[in-house]
């Protein structure tokens, strides 16, 4: 009985097998792919192109981690081989310019961008951290120009938290696409915060285990020019030509073509800050995301900062709703489809 059940589901099996194809359930191969799985033809093709104000950084492997002894950090910042695909990225930190564009887009149609309860003040950058971060200093004339006054407009952006960076990405996103789907083009992937991983892999500009962008362990050239912004000594500021911030690319670019990687301003990324996260993340395009977690990893150091902050391999972290006047922004943006630097656009 058994044989005879099994026959008879092979025989109707068979027969709407038969009757599918009778009604064209079962489609022919045409005379274009002569019945080959040829994939579907005519669709366009795509091409990365290199979004303005951007560079290429092609993927590679590298040791993540500290690039010099460095005793207090060994616990945070041990070693680690891993691998980065490419991904472009903003030559400079955001400009007090570039940031006013999105202001005045955000000013004009805020709702449609980010919905109903945007609220334009989480966004504006707080022009009084000049005055509230530093005890006892005249801050005033920089709460009351750095960001309103054109003779800035080339200075990085501060006073923008975590959130408001993210807020930047999603609108240059939305701003982009939309002026490639209206032209009929494919839209680019999104803009966003690089990972911390994707950070020192671009500030080592192609040197595994550099100490500084430039590579070499000195904060001077062979001339006695300082290679960054920063604080070069107790209570000097200016040895390296600017009390605050510099414009954005006053100082030498790194091996990849991207300024002020050291110095100037911190700058966000996209990683939860854990003291246990190098260790811990996968060794492949490697981000510690974490939402509960209020601490964001800043990078790079600042015009404030001593030397030691600016080293490649230096983490930090800052509270992801603090606006300082020493914290700003770039952006990154993932290649699709590429696998070497030789074969970027």
């Amino acid at each position: 009985m058994k044989i005879v059940s099994n026959m008879r589901t092979v025989a109707l099996v068979a027969l709407a097998a038969f009757t599918l194809q009778g009604c064209g359930l079962f489609f022919k191969g045409n005379k274009d792919d002569r019945g080959e799985l040829v994939g579907v033809q005519g669709r366009e093709g795509f091409i990365m192109t290199i979004p303005y104000g951007m560079v290429a950084i092609p993927a590679g492997t590298f040791h993540m981690g500290q690039a010099d002894q460095d005793v207090a950090a060994t616990q945070i910042n041990y070693n680690k081989q891993i691998t980065i695909g490419p991904f472009y990225m903003d030559d400079t930190e955001i400009t007090n310019n570039e940031y006013r564009q999105f202001m005045e887009a955000m000013l004009e149609d805020s709702a449609s961008v980010l919905g109903e309860d945007f609220v334009m003040e989480e966004l504006y950058p707080d022009t009084t951290v000049w005055v509230r971060d530093f005890a006892h200093h005249m801050g005033d004339p920089l709460m009351i120009y750095y960001y309103a006054h054109p003779a800035f407009d080339d200075y990085p952006v501060v006073g923008v938290d975590w959130e408001a960076a993210k807020y930047f990405s999603q609108w240059r996103t939305d701003y982009l696409n939309s002026y490639r789907v209206g032209v009929g083009d494919f839209i680019m992937p999104n803009f966003r915060l690089p990972s911390e991983a994707e950070w020192e892999y671009a500030a080592r500009g192609g040197r595994d285990l550099a100490k500084y962008p430039w590579g070499n362990p000195y904060i001077r050239n062979s001339k006695g020019c300082m290679l960054a912004n920063f604080k070069t000594g107790r209570g000097n500021y200016y040895d390296d030509g600017f009390a605050y911030t510099a414009p954005v690319s006053s100082y030498f670019a790194n091996d990849y073509g991207l300024y002020d990687m050291s110095g100037n301003v911190s700058e966000w990324c996209e990683d939860a800050f854990n003291p246990a996260a190098v260790p811990v993340v996968w060794d492949l395009n490697p981000t510690y995301f974490d939402e509960s977690e209020p601490r964001k990893v800043i990078r790079g150091g600042s015009w404030k900062d001593v030397a030691y902050y600016l080293e490649t391999g230096t983490r930090s972290y800052e509270f992801k709703d603090s606006a300082t006047a020493f914290i700003g922004f770039r952006c990154a943006m993932t290649n699709l489809g590429r696998s070497s630097g030789e074969e970027f656009n």
